[in-house]
């Protein structure tokens, strides 16, 4: 076993001491030692519910015959973290978790890993760890928080928090109302409920098959996620007794089943960012393209929050990422599963109890999946938009550029009414290395569709979205401005055409022009001059690379 490092041999007296003092005994030493990284925190109410949980997997590792050990990274929420100079430090922090999972794991040389996980940017970190350490792992999302409730309608955040901020400010809601649904939104634990980031990347990990089957849309708090985290406890210690590693199970038939059921769910925009890094640490090579390539031929055929009517619970009870995979089981790579079960066995064993919210590709919700990569002379590396939740109106587009330099500047515009129809706003020295941190925008975007101007006004940025963001906003515009893209040189009333089924987004200026605006452009002054994000923007690469540090 790894441990053999840390509790074998005379030398080893004092290692042997040290755990003896944690209250390891001496028929334990046998044992494979387990570490358990779990996010728990006060501050997320996707991660305040995981004691529960550590301790049922603590159950199944001690069932399974082996040794448990916790130790803890930290989390940040977008939601909080959102509208302010926070959320640069939301990406940033990935980077992090995976880095000091790495620490933990080499320096005590445990023998397997459970990942316990469950918002934005803390999964995609541990399942980079889980790549780069290669040791027998499973992971445990921690499960969606049930709909809220006022008068009988059921309640999203996103939809009831973020944009109810631009129904009040239009005048469809009192401050009353506003406060109400601030109250009821959000009930208790739990990843947010629609098909944001934290529960795109849920089921991500559950059909990359390093979480058991059902584990992405059991709800937050019952007992069936108790149950989940117990067997994930007892399977990682089976995998260790039999060295299966991450990099034998998850290779690139493995991402193509992920990519093509987050785009038959309809995920979020942050899942390219997300499982391009990912995939770099299991040593696969995944670009923006490969998710427009299998989006163009895989149907969306559920309509989950935020561009939809279904939340997660409706997932649930319709059957989970098990009866999407028997949906599309002729689709699937029939890969090996941390479970013990093949892709095929899984989808064999599921059944698919609401053909409404698992619908079959003859009666998709849309013939494409949800993710578009446009590309143009203002995005010649990629651009990415949630194209499933882009009404037909909208899905082209002819705007004049209103240019702000930061989110902050967008949004007091937007708030202030100076956002109309015909308008494409566009916020730029927000990405990787501008934000630094690539914020997301889901106040700028949730206040435009809250002002009922999604049809009529469209968001293009270097930045983000929350997985939240609906209707025609462009994100992840590479190269960045801070880098010198020429999104860095939009002026003013310049025209910006939209092209989601052509894959364009072009600045129409004439490439002469361009060129003469780019030779007198200058980087401006970083903004953070200190401390780690400074540190992070000298290191951070493009979005379409996934925004990993270069080594």
């Amino acid at each position: 076993m790894r441990s053999d490092k840390v509790k074998k041999g005379i030398e080893r007296a004092g290692a042997r001491s040290l755990l003896y003092a944690t209250g390891v005994s001496k028929d334990d030493m046998a044992k494979p030692f387990i570490g358990i990284v779990t996010s728990r925190t006060d501050l997320i109410p996707g991660h305040i519910h995981m004691a529960r949980l550590e301790r049922f997997i603590e159950r199944g590792i001690a069932a399974g015959g082996g040794v448990p050990f916790i130790f803890g990274v930290p989390g940040i929420c977008d939601g909080i973290a959102m509208g302010h100079t926070g959320m640069r430090y939301s990406l940033a922090s990935r980077e992090l978790i995976a880095d000091m999972i790495e620490c933990i794991i080499k320096a005590h040389w445990l023998d397997g890993l459970v990942c316990l996980t469950n918002c934005d940017k803390i999964t995609p970190g541990m399942l980079m760890a889980v790549g780069r350490l290669n040791i027998p792992s499973v992971v445990v999302t921690a499960g969606p928080m049930m709909s809220g409730n006022l008068r009988g309608r059921r309640l999203s955040l996103v939809k009831d928090t973020f944009e109810a901020v631009g129904r009040y400010k239009k005048g469809e809601i009192s401050q009353e109302e506003l406060a109400a649904l601030e109250m009821c939104a959000c009930p208790g634990a739990g990843s947010c409920q629609g098909l944001y980031t934290a529960n795109s990347m849920a089921c991500v990990t559950e059909a990359l098959g390093l979480s058991m089957p059902g584990c992405a849309s059991a709800l937050a708090l019952l007992a069936k996620k108790d149950r989940i985290a117990q067997e994930s406890g007892e399977k990682v210690v089976n995998l260790v007794k039999r060295n299966v590693l991450p990099r034998t199970l998850v290779r690139r038939e493995a991402f193509e089943n992920a990519i093509k059921i987050d785009m038959a769910l309809g995920g979020s925009t942050n899942t390219v960012l997300h499982v391009i890094a990912v995939a770099k640490e299991f040593g696969v090579d995944i670009t923006p393209d490969t998710f427009d390539k299998i989006s163009r031929s895989t149907p969306h055929i559920t309509n989950i929050l935020p561009g939809g009517e279904h939340f997660m619970e409706d997932l649930e009870s319709s059957g989970g990422i098990p009866a999407i995979m028997k949906r599309m089981k002729n689709q699937l790579n029939d890969v090996m599963t941390a479970s013990g079960k093949l892709i095929s066995q899984i989808a064999n064993e599921a059944q698919i109890l609401d053909e409404n919210v698992i619908r079959d590709y003859k009666n998709a919700y849309h013939k494409e999946g949800g993710i578009a990569v446009l590309k143009g002379n203002l995005a010649p590396e990629g651009a990415v938009i949630k194209q499933t939740a882009v009404s037909e109106a909208m899905m082209k587009f002819k705007g004049k550029a209103r240019v702000f330099d930061s989110e902050e500047a967008a949004m007091q515009a937007i708030m202030a009414g100076k956002i109309k129809k015909g308008d494409c706003v566009v916020i730029r020295y927000e990405g990787p290395k501008g934000g630094p941190g690539m914020r997301e925008m889901l106040s700028p975007t949730s206040a435009i569709f809250g002002m009922g101007l999604a049809d009529d006004v469209a968001l293009i940025t270097d930045g983000r979205f929350s997985g939240g963001t609906q209707g025609p906003c462009i994100g992840h515009i590479s190269p960045e401005a801070q880098a010198g893209g020429v999104i860095a040189v939009v002026n003013e009333g310049d025209e910006i055409i939209i092209d989601i089924p052509a894959r364009k987004l072009e600045l129409n200026v004439p490439e002469a022009e361009i060129k003469a605006r780019l030779a007198k452009w200058r980087a401006p002054e970083p903004k953070e001059q200190e401390g780690y994000l400074a540190r992070y923007a000298k290191a951070v690469c493009s979005a379409s690379e996934g925004a990993v540090l270069r080594a």
